[in-house]
This record gives C-alpha cells, sequence and structure tokens, in this order.
C-alpha cells in the first residue's frame, strides 16, 4: 500500500490564518466535503483533482476498509 498526502484546496478571505482555517472547518461541519484535492505521492508527484460529486458520494457510502484488495 502507497501512502498519499491529501490537501483540500479552498480558497477564503480572511484577516489570519487562523480565521481561514476556522472558516473551512466551519464549512465542513455544515456543508457537503470539497471537491477539489491536491495529492502528493511517495515520490513527491503531485496530481491536481477534482472528484464528480455523484461518484463521490457512492464511493462514500461503502466500507472499503473490509477489504483492502478491493480499492
Amino acid at each position: 500500500m502507497h501512502k498519499f498526502t491529501v490537501i483540500v484546496r479552498q480558497e477564503f478571505e480572511a484577516d489570519t490564518a487562523e480565521e481561514a482555517a476556522l472558516l473551512m472547518y466551519q464549512q465542513l461541519t455544515k456543508g457537503p466535503a470539497p471537491l477539489e484535492y491536491s495529492v502528493t505521492d511517495e515520490t513527491k508527484a503531485t496530481t491536481s483533482l477534482t472528484l464528480e460529486r455523484e461518484k463521490a458520494d457512492e464511493f462514500a457510502s461503502v466500507d472499503h476498509t473490509a477489504d483492502p484488495g478491493n480499492w
């Protein structure tokens, strides 16, 4: 299994970095999950991804922990 770093890409207007982080937290607790991500693999290669809401919601509804071979 490989390791990836996933970063949510979302822009906020704020007075401080902490306020921007709090606005992101607020969005995560009240709305749908973000769809835009940057993903970096073990070799430091970075890919920008925009997920399709319908496919992402379908994936999220399935328990993928039961059999990692199905990932």
